[in-house]
């Protein structure tokens, strides 16, 4: 990787990014930073040794990356961090060519600094429109609920995000250790989801296998799976996500600094994309994880060996994927035609 080769720049790729969690989305200098200013000690592997490597397919390094994670999230303690961190995040995707950012948030991670769920709501609300405006990157959230929490806190989470269905709450998800709550125990927090028009977005297929997957769909009615990369396990289940045109959203360099893969060669991206999954690449975490949305498309293009016109048409299955108003969608996809017809020229990305 590294070596110019010819083609179109991938930064010029009009795209969308549906897969990016609202912490994980910090970037490193801006964490060190408000770490040295709120008074945080970073551990070593925040600072020296980033990007950590977490390998956290077992426990204890589920644990650390968990705890990374959570350190992280305690230097945001005012609103106006909030402003900055979506900010900057819709800042880096317009730098990589996204005009779509559908960001994921857990508003009670943050309720107690903020005065409660739906003052957290309103203030990420406002931090994604400011966002909008001085970026011109449209942005929707994606409230998630926590799959290690009791399904009734998803039930709250879920009328929360009914209450914000249409002013810039899009999706409704489900994260953390798929092996510590299965998908069916939150069905009827994705009801509610769904009956207020918002995307069902579940975490599946990542440190659990197919089954997991399977029921994201059986029973939380899945629109879009994160990750989902363990379908390749399956080979019906592989034909029935295609068949449905349920989009994975893929983070190739997540899926190797968890330990899911171990390496970037063995993701099954070329695989689920030629048996017609459609499939929207993401980035995770990129405050752990380090490479952004552009790198993952150059790893599509490296390691994988996906054309121009292969890389166009993930493009479009991100924009069709996604959250986005149908004009914004409509331009989006114009755009990736535009991109197409340009001529190739020796880039690194």
């Amino acid at each position: 990787m590294g070596t110019p080769i010819t083609g179109r720049r991938l930064d010029r790729l009009p795209k969308a990014h549906l897969h990016l969690h609202f912490t994980g989305s910090m970037r490193h200098s801006t964490l060190v930073e408000l770490a040295e200013r709120r008074g945080v000690h970073l551990p070593q592997a925040l600072v020296t040794e980033w990007p950590p490597r977490l390998r956290a397919t077992d426990e204890r390094g589920w644990f650390r990356f968990q705890r990374l994670y959570d350190i992280a999230r305690s230097v945001l303690r005012e609103p106006e961090d909030l402003y900055r961190l979506l900010r900057e995040a819709a800042e880096d995707e317009r730098a990589a060519g996204s005009g779509w950012l559908e960001i994921q948030v857990d508003p009670s991670g943050y309720a107690a600094l903020f005065d409660g769920l739906t003052a957290t709501m309103e203030l990420v609300l406002d931090a994604a429109r400011v966002a909008e405006r001085e970026t011109g990157v449209g942005i929707g959230i994606m409230v998630a609920a926590n799959r290690t929490r009791h399904p009734l806190d998803a039930r709250a989470l879920a009328r929360l995000a009914r209450q914000y269905a249409g002013e810039g709450v899009v999706s409704f998800g489900l994260n953390n250790d798929e092996r510590r709550g299965r998908a069916r125990e939150f069905e009827a927090a994705f009801r509610i989801a769904r009956r207020a028009g918002l995307l069902s977005t579940p975490h599946g297929g990542e440190l659990q296998g197919p089954l997991s997957i399977r029921e994201c769909l059986d029973e939380l009615e899945a629109d879009r799976v994160g990750h989902g990369v363990r379908a390749i396990e399956d080979p019906y289940l592989v034909e029935r996500i295609a068949t449905q045109g349920v989009t994975l959203e893929i983070c190739p360099t997540s899926n190797v600094g968890l330990g899911v893969f171990n390496e970037l060669s063995h993701v099954p991206l070329r695989r689920l994309f030629d048996a017609g999954v459609p499939i929207a690449l993401g980035t995770d975490d990129p405050l752990l994880f380090g490479p952004r949305l552009v790198e993952q498309y150059r790893i599509a293009r490296e390691v994988f060996g996906f054309t121009d016109p292969e890389l166009a048409e993930l493009a479009r299955m991100s924009i069709r994927g996604s959250g986005a108003p149908d004009p914004l969608k409509k331009e989006l996809l114009s755009g990736v035609d535009v991109w197409l017809a340009a001529e190739p020229e020796p880039v690194e990305g």
